[in-house]
């Protein structure tokens, strides 16, 4: 009896440590719960002529707007297929898009001017000129005005968008790069040369403040949680600097991908991202509004440096392309003819 006890307790112990081992095997397997979940769903080819700069998604019109150099595409949001083709937008930086007003514009760097489109045609009602190479563009729908940030102008030159008449102009001192309206009636814009930030008033056409981003160099791309009053800068040496809106502080400098081009923030998830030109797209948590934690870099592709976020799929859109290698004194090689893609990054 006591021999027959000691074996079945054997038994019974092996049994256990077999299911627990399987259990915790089962669980090491698994991705772990903090993981995103983000990857590549599609990658949608879409070829044609042009480079890309700044893409925009209108996701309450499911479009998405993708800059191409001399043209400017416009694609289904949910289908992916080409559905409109604006023309004739010579050096074509960004897109902005007045929902309100039925009018869109882009940013023509090359002609130092700002295409006006129709949203529903998707065709060109007029232009108006900027200055010097305007870059990033943004629609502040307090004061019904366009801002360009034009960067051999170094200044910012603000529009009415229902007329097209410049309202004038903002001195930035230096090369500025992405902006972002606050819906209060200001405007946050990152400043490459002097890697700092321009607080603007989108009505006076005054700075209210001027803040140094430091350990930030050279910020690009701009978003911000508004709730929050948080602004995210993406920075050379794989730095995003998180700001407070109110006071210029700097509050947190989570590591990011090399090479980025553009910012998001999804309001829904809490989740930052930062695209960058080596192929990765960071993925951050807003713990709190000072406290951030890098989730994961989920690869994308090579030179896929700027996005746009879908605020109601919550899908990501990054354009990319293959590229011969660089001539002798070239920063980069020809793009190979058909290569352009958009990669599609959801869940």
């Amino acid at each position: 009896m006591c021999k027959r006890f000691t074996l079945l307790t054997i038994l019974g112990s092996l049994a256990v440590a077999i299911i627990f081992s399987a259990v915790a095997f089962s669980r090491a397997a698994t991705p772990s719960p903090g993981a995103s979940g983000y990857h590549v769903i599609k990658t949608v080819p879409v070829g044609g002529e042009g480079g890309w700069d700044y893409v925009y998604v209108d996701s309450d019109a499911r479009r998405v707007y993708v800059s191409r150099g001399t043209h400017t595409m416009v694609l289904d949001a949910d289908t992916y297929a080409v559905v409109g083709d604006i023309p004739d937008t010579q050096g074509v930086h960004g897109i902005a898009v007045a929902s309100d007003l039925g009018r869109g514009f882009t940013s023509n760097g090359r002609s130092n001017d700002v295409t006006i489109f129709d949203l529903k045609m998707l065709k060109s009602i007029g232009t108006v000129k900027a200055d010097a190479n305007p870059d990033a563009i943004i629609y502040d729908a307090v004061t019904k005005r366009v801002f360009t940030f034009n960067g051999r102008g170094k200044n910012a030159t603000a529009i009415n968008a229902a007329d097209g008449t410049v309202a004038g102009t903002i001195d930035l001192g230096g090369k500025p790069e992405f902006a972002v309206a606050d819906g209060k009636g200001t405007i946050y814009v990152n400043n490459e040369d002097t890697s700092a930030l321009h607080h603007l008033d989108a009505q006076s056409l005054k700075e209210l403040h001027h803040w140094a981003l430091a350990p930030c160099k050279s910020p690009s791309g701009l978003a911000m949680d508004l709730k929050n009053r948080r602004l995210f800068s993406v920075c050379d040496e794989k730095v995003m600097a998180v700001v407070n809106a109110d006071t210029g502080k700097v509050v947190a400098t989570p590591t990011i991908c090399e090479g980025p081009d553009a910012s998001a923030f999804d309001p829904s998830t809490g989740y930052v991202f930062a695209s960058c030109g080596d192929g990765n797209l960071t993925v951050i948590h807003e713990d709190s509004p000072d406290k951030y934690t890098v989730v994961e870099n989920v690869p994308t592709k090579k030179s896929a440096r700027t996005m746009g976020l879908d605020l109601k799929t919550h899908n990501i859109f990054l354009p990319a392309a293959d590229f011969d290698p660089p001539a002798p004194g070239e920063r980069r090689g020809k793009m190979k003819a058909g290569s352009f893609v958009i990669v599609v990054i959801g869940k």
